[in-house]
Parts: C-alpha cells; structure tokens; sequence
C-alpha cells in the first residue's frame, strides 16, 4: 500500500514540489495549510485540509492514519530577518500532535547555515540571517528531544530549477554547489520516507557538481 503523507509547509515553494513528486509516486497525501486556494492543484490522491500549524490540537485531529510528516514551513524572507520562533513553535505543536495522535516518522527541513566552519560566505550568512538561525537551532532542538524516528535536512540556498538530483552526507555538507534546486529538496525528503533512510540523523545537502 502507498505510504499516506502529512505534509506541512505544502504551498511554499518546496511544498508545491513535494506534493507534486509524492502525487508522481502514488503516495497518498494530506496538506494541511492555512490558505487551501493557494493549492491549485486537484488530485484523487491529494486532501486538502485547512488547520494553523501552530495550533496542536488542529494537528491532532488530522494526524490519524498517516505514515510520516513532512515539513517544509519557512518564515517568509522579512519574517527571516526579525526575531521570530516560527519553526520551533511549529514543531513544539507537530510533536505533541505527533505523540497523541500521530505517526512516528518526521521529516524536516532546516538549514546548511547551521553547519559550522564553512567559510566567509556561509558566516555571512549566519549573521544576516542570525534571527532565524536561532529558529533553526531552536527548532532542531525540538525533534531531537523526541523518541521519534526524525530527520533534519540541511539544504544550501535554494532555487527554483528543474533538476532532481541531490547529494546527501549524514552529520555534515557534502561537496557540491553551493546552491540545489527546492525540487531536489523535495526528492530527497520523499525518498526518506519512503525508504526510511538516515533515521536520527542530521543531514546535509547539495546540488552535484557540474
């Protein structure tokens, strides 16, 4: 039987694409968004479910009957730059959904940034970026503290391109591009699920190199 998805974050940008490469597979998904029109897309497969993800007891009553949880939120780019808990009060309400109500497979998307001694650009970006590092870091704290079977994926900057391919290394950035493609993300996350790969871990990624 197709593994039933839990998808979170499914109208942002890496969101569309994992709705879209899960449908592709034959896996049953739920997207549970705050705004359904921003999905425009229609599926036999696919239910669309209207919830704020910071609300627990949302989650919970849609959690029942799935196999994992994928989540791609993201604050937007000026929400990044300010002080904000976004994501760590995000999953605080996902693990404790998950724990009442839900499956023990998680799969979430973070940051490289969050990878030490990468250079002057990555140290650039860190202090830029420094509020919603601290998210990061907060809310990779979160799923770590959990007995759930998680994964953290630590993409570089992120674009929109077609390509699929991806390099992985568990604990640390594989060589590579210094940016991948939001559809090589999405493969990646999927093939987690599905294959159940890299269990506790935390893992970096990349594009290949040209």
């Amino acid at each position: 039987m197709a593994p039933n998805l839990f998808i979170l974050g499914a109208t942002g940008r890496t969101g569309r694409h994992l709705v879209e490469l899960a449908l592709a597979r034959s896996f049953r998904v739920t997207a549970f968004v705050r705004s359904p029109h921003k999905l425009a897309r229609s599926d036999a497969a696919l239910a669309v479910v209207q919830g704020d993800p910071l609300q627990a007891d949302q989650l919970a009553r849609a959690l029942p009957g799935h196999d994992a949880v994928l989540s791609v939120l993201g604050p937007t780019p000026r929400e990044a730059i300010r002080p904000h808990r976004l994501l760590a009060e995000c999953a605080a309400s996902t693990v404790a959904a998950m724990e009442s109500a839900g499956p023990k497979r998680l799969v979430v998307l973070s940051a490289a940034l969050l990878f030490p001694d990468q250079g002057l650009r990555f140290a650039v970006g860190r202090w830029l970026l420094r509020n919603h590092v601290e998210d990061l870091e907060e809310m990779e704290a979160v799923v770590q503290a959990t007995a759930f079977d998680w994964t953290i994926a630590r993409p570089p900057r992120l674009v929109e391109a077609p390509e699929e391919a991806y390099r992985s290394a568990a604990g640390a950035l594989p060589p590579g591009r210094f940016s991948m493609s939001f559809r090589a993300v999405a493969r990646f996350m999927l093939d987690c699920a599905e294959q159940a790969t890299f269990s506790r871990e935390v893992v970096g990624l990349r594009g290949p190199s040209r």
